[in-house]
């Protein structure tokens, strides 16, 4: 048992237990205190230090709350093993927040960086470029709805992949889904009533909530938004008001539980639309690119013979983030209402920007780019689910064969903020469920549950980061 030198300053503004708390905490992560080792109890403690008994259970107590300390009933307090969290090199200390390159987190949404064709890009930006500035086009702001070239490539691959049925006229180009979002509830002459699935997708959320539409949760299984359960979202509330109800779903890949809406569902739910004036169900196609196991199932849009669909597609995951494009089709009844309410509006994505979309789909280059990037995040996903075989924390998996993340139900006596905090502080990032569950929306039990994003992680960096959460369990 190591006896404890420590400096106490009652003149240094910072209470006596945080002192005892930073000075054990730095011999930790120095290497000074080994892995193991026994400390004095804090009756010996308090009286080395001249300091009540009181200051030195509740240095103890936030050092093992932070998982430095590990407290044994009856024999006392032993230094932790940190090594999964803190490497050790000549006495000096590197924290895991450095030791991982910048942007190393288990977040959802994030792509490989590896894996992106650059010089295709590079091609494509200058061909655009090129043929932009032959027609004089380049300085010219284009058209409000989105370049015409580029609406008709979308609409061409997402008729061959996705079975979607549109022509470029129906499409409108926007920076991102929220925008779009926010520009249907323009054409629909404004707020409307928005049901959504419980838990779901947070910046949809938001983005109806801004604009001022009441928003209900309808209860989901296994297969997704229940059908029969949205006339009864809003039962008992004085927000009947609205005349144009939506029903915003996500079936080819439901963020955040990953689950695949199948057949029979979407029938029913495109019923529901169908039933009564007003009715539309937003589609939003998320990750529908990246299915693991089994055929894709087509898109609701191909589906819909009474005109209520709106399907939302975007290139942040299939291409890049930052790109910022988004699509938004709209069902041929709507066309006017856009040119009528919206038409004025110009376009938020730049000409040069659409047209390198363009020729990289014209091209080929975005269809072997998809080919190459699902055999690249079916090996990541793999991966993870085997290193998560096994480990006594993770009571049950949701949304395997599909998408960039898997939602992890955890066994721990710790919450799922105290596990995100944890992580943090060790620089890992990680995102829980109740991110996706805000006031009336339910989570799927009661245990914490991790959403893990492995789009831009190596085995390697999937193993570290395993071992830091396991560390943050205790």
């Amino acid at each position: 048992m190591k006896e404890l030198l420590v400096r106490l300053d009652a003149s240094a503004g910072k209470a006596l237990y945080e002192q005892i708390y930073e000075y054990i905490r730095g011999e930790i992560m120095d290497g000074r205190l080994s892995r193991g080792e026994r400390l004095p109890s804090a009756r010996l403690l308090a009286q080395s230090l001249q300091v009540s008994r009181s200051t030195a259970d509740a240095a103890y107590a936030q050092l093992a709350s932070e998982g430095y300390l590990s407290a044994r009933r009856g024999s006392g307090h032993y230094v932790c093993d940190v090594r999964a969290l803190y490497h050790f090199t000549g006495g000096q200390k590197t924290d895991a927040s450095r030791k991982y390159p910048s942007g190393y987190h288990f977040l959802p949404g994030q792509i490989d960086e590896e894996g992106f064709p650059y010089n295709a890009w590079r091609k494509s930006s200058k061909e655009a470029l090129a043929a932009l500035e032959a027609s004089r086009g380049l300085l010219r702001p284009g058209e409000p709805q989105g370049e015409y070239a580029l609406r008709k490539e979308i609409a061409s691959y997402l008729h061959h992949a996705r079975g979607v049925r549109c022509e470029p006229e129906q499409m409108i180009i926007g920076a991102g889904n929220e925008y779009l979002l926010q520009m249907l509830l323009q054409i629909l002459g404004g707020p409307c009533r928005v049901v959504m699935e419980s838990p779901t997708y947070l910046q949809a959320y938001d983005t109806f909530r801004n604009a001022g539409c009441p928003v209900a949760a309808v209860p989901m299984d296994a297969d997704g938004m229940q059908a029969d359960r949205i006339p009864e979202a809003f039962a008992g509330t004085d927000r009947q008001d609205c005349g144009v109800t939506l029903a915003y779903v996500m079936p080819s890949h439901q963020f955040p539980l990953g689950c695949v809406m199948p057949l029979r569902r979407r029938m029913e739910l495109l019923a529901w639309a169908g039933a009564g004036d007003g009715r539309y169900l937003i589609e939003d196609d998320h990750d529908s690119e990246f299915r693991y196991k089994g055929r894709p199932v087509p898109s609701l849009q191909g589906m819909d013979r009474a005109g209520t669909v709106i399907y939302l597609g975007t290139f942040s995951n299939s291409i890049m983030p930052s790109i910022r494009i988004s699509y938004l089709v709209l069902p041929s009844q709507l066309v006017e209402l856009y040119h009528r309410n919206c038409g004025f509006y110009a376009s938020t994505v730049s000409r040069i920007q659409q047209m390198t979309v363009c020729r990289f789909i014209s091209c080929g280059y975005f269809e072997r780019h998809l080919n190459k990037m699902r055999g690249i995040y079916k090996g990541k996903h793999d991966c993870l689910m085997q290193l998560l075989k096994g480990r006594p924390w993770v009571h049950r998996i949701y949304g395997d064969h599909a998408g960039l993340h898997i939602a992890v139900e955890i066994d721990s006596v710790r919450t799922e903020a105290e596990i995100i905090a944890r992580a943090k502080a060790f620089g890992l990032d990680v995102q829980g469920m109740s991110g996706c569950c805000p006031a009336g929306f339910a989570s799927p039990g009661a245990r914490p549950v991790l959403l893990l994003g492995f789009g831009n992680l190596t085995k390697e960096q999937m193993q570290e980061g395993l071992a830091i959460l396991e560390q943050c369990m205790g």
